[in-house]
């Protein structure tokens, strides 16, 4: 694995943090060593954010060398970096189930272990929390030093320049390390960059130090303990490899072990595919299809917050380079940017995960909704996103965006539904969004002729006579599967919602009007959600029949497998089946 070697081995699983500040340097190296190869393995196994991991090693061991937690405050931004921290806190035993359901989060977490002094996922809140603790800090007279390590692209978020903007103006006891590496996931883009970063904090009046080697683990330890006692806000800039000490992944394409599956950890060798049958996923359906799109409209062009391989935007990179716009890690800005495209008659497919969508809410509606502009927002992992956890999961999006008025909202079936609706969006001339799950689709065959598809309109799966269900999205795919495996035990109506809004309340009526049970059932929270609308629409026309929606209860869901989350909310296949069959009476 090239690496460094040691004459001082540390077993993890017996390691002390208490012992951590009686190490000699040898030791400390020896430590430095055990954690990366430890790393390595553990997400070799699991899957997790190894890349921002290995990067940090020395930086991390440096900092609890330094510093005083959990009395002093360490907070991560976005988290991809913090397995090191999480091996010396004694979470080893955890960590060895990393991102599963009975293991460590692949993030920081309040609930988990009192060193994690606030929780994150999504990028940029480091400043803020840590100076809000600082500052509290100052009140009660407690002496504490908060650090706030910042890095991986997160620098560049808005909310990062705001929190420095305050932060210069305060006395606060406030460490900033800048772990620059010149990446997020993909390249750092930004002028930021490519500046002189002390010009930018001085302006800022903030103290700067650096730039210092962040692999250089005894210059670090020098430069913190200045820190430590220099007081006011102050900058810790480091300069750091991603990967650094596991050659795969330093020497390799390092967007691609920003966070790999899981692989051979002597060879970097892919080990297990999750691929089934190989069929696409549904990034790559949107990827490919905008490309395609793009060929065919030279008014389309693509956004996205610093996700140009999360997205599959990378494809209209290659493609389109200059009809292709990554932002960086800056939601707001995003859409924005891209309502001003639309104003120019641009036709923008505006790329965001669903749960960092949250982040522009304001944006969509004041600056696309309000003014009908015909941004197309396209919602990659909505529903359930697996090891990611809380911070990530994509539950809220429909119930969040519904109430805005001007705003379609779709949900594809599956990936023909998804190509079609991106193709139909370039006739709406109309504020939309298009949420599709993470990973891979069940289609052979996806690539055909683009069809048309009606604003507003549903879709009969089968015919029925007993009850119907309504499913928005992938789901829809599950409530199929289950209705097959009844054979003629139920004769059950199954339509495919497809368009959470505006509801085709035509169809809805009909059904009103034939059945005495509706069931709805959506990969979604259901206050507010799809079925929400449902029942709205049904009070309206005053229906007095049964009405049971399956979704996700008021609870945030936890790290696992999709396969597990799904069971916990009732919305596998077999729980799916105990609900019918229960609505039905049998």
């Amino acid at each position: 694995m090239n690496l460094k070697a040691s004459e001082y081995k540390v077993d993890l699983g017996k390691f002390s943090y208490s012992d951590l500040k009686g190490l000699n340097e040898e030791e400390l190296i020896g430590l430095i060593d055990a954690l990366r190869q430890t790393i390595v393995e553990i997400v070799a196994c699991n899957g997790g954010h190894l890349g921002a991991s290995l990067g940090a090693v020395e930086l991390t061991v440096a900092l609890h060398y330094v510093l005083d937690f959990p009395v002093d405050k360490l907070i991560w931004d976005v988290g991809h970096q913090c397995y090191a921290h999480k091996l010396l806190t004694s979470r080893y035993n955890q960590m060895v189930r990393l991102r599963k359901s009975s293991g460590a989060s692949g993030f920081p977490s309040r609930k988990e272990s009192q060193f994690d002094s606030f929780g994150t996922g999504h990028s940029s809140t480091s400043i803020s929390a840590a100076l809000g603790m600082a500052i509290a800090s100052v009140w009660d007279k407690q002496g504490v030093v908060s650090v706030a390590v910042i890095g991986d692209g997160a620098i560049t978020g808005g909310m990062a320049f705001e929190a420095l903007n305050h932060a210069g103006t305060t006395k606060a006891n406030l460490i900033i390390v800048l772990n620059d590496n010149g990446m997020s996931i993909d390249d750092n883009v930004g002028s930021l960059n490519e500046g002189d970063y002390e010009v930018f904090f001085r302006a800022l009046n903030i103290q700067y130090h650096g730039p210092v080697d962040g692999h250089d683990f005894p210059s670090l330890v020098q430069s913190l303990k200045y820190l430590k006692d220099s007081g006011g806000v102050r900058v810790l800039h480091c300069k750091t490899v991603k990967g650094k000490g596991y050659e795969p992944a330093e020497v390799g394409n390092t967007t691609y072990w920003h966070a790999p599956g899981k692989f051979e950890p002597k060879t970097g060798d892919i080990t297990v595919s999750d691929s089934p049958n190989k069929r696409s996923k549904f990034q790559d359906v949107f990827g490919l299809t905008l490309v395609e799109l793009a060929a065919l409209d030279d008014r389309v062009v693509g956004v996205t917050p610093a996700m140009a391989t999360g997205s599959s935007l990378n494809f209209l990179k290659d493609e389109f380079p200059d009809r292709f716009f990554d932002v960086g890690i800056a939601e707001q800005h995003a859409v924005t940017f891209s309502a001003g495209l639309a104003t120019m008659g641009k036709m923008v497919f505006c790329n965001l995960y669903s749960t960092f969508s949250q982040r522009a809410y304001d944006q969509i509606i004041h600056d696309v909704a309000i003014q009908k502009l015909p941004v197309i927002f396209c919602l990659d992992r909505a529903g359930f996103v697996g090891a990611d956890g809380a911070t990530h999961q994509g539950l809220f999006d429909m119930a969040f965006l519904r109430p805005i008025p001007n705003l379609i909202i779709a949900a594809p079936l599956n990936e023909k539904d998804l190509r079609n609706l991106l193709f139909s969006a370039l006739d709406y001339h109309h504020p939309m969004v298009i949420r599709y799950p993470r990973g891979y689709g069940h289609l052979d065959n996806w690539r055909e002729e683009f069809e048309s598809v009606p604003l507003g309109k549903s879709n009969l799966l089968r015919a029925g006579e007993d009850f119907a269900i309504l499913s928005v999205g992938h789901i829809g795919v599950a409530v199929e599967r289950v209705i097959e495996s009844l054979g003629n035990r139920l004769s059950i109506e199954h339509v495919n919602v497809r368009f959470v809004k505006p509801m085709h309340k035509t169809r809805i009526e009909n059904i009103a009007n034939q059945f005495e049970g509706i069931m709805c059932i959506e990969e979604g929270c259901v206050a507010g959600g799809f079925g929400s609308s449902v029942l709205e629409y049904l009070a309206e026309i005053d229906y007095s029949g049964r009405v049971k929606i399956l979704g996700v209860q008021d609870e945030f869901i936890s790290h696992g497998t999709p396969e597990e989350q799904l069971e916990w909310c009732g919305l596998d296949d077999a729980s799916i089946m105990g609900s019918i069959l229960e609505f039905a009476g049998r």
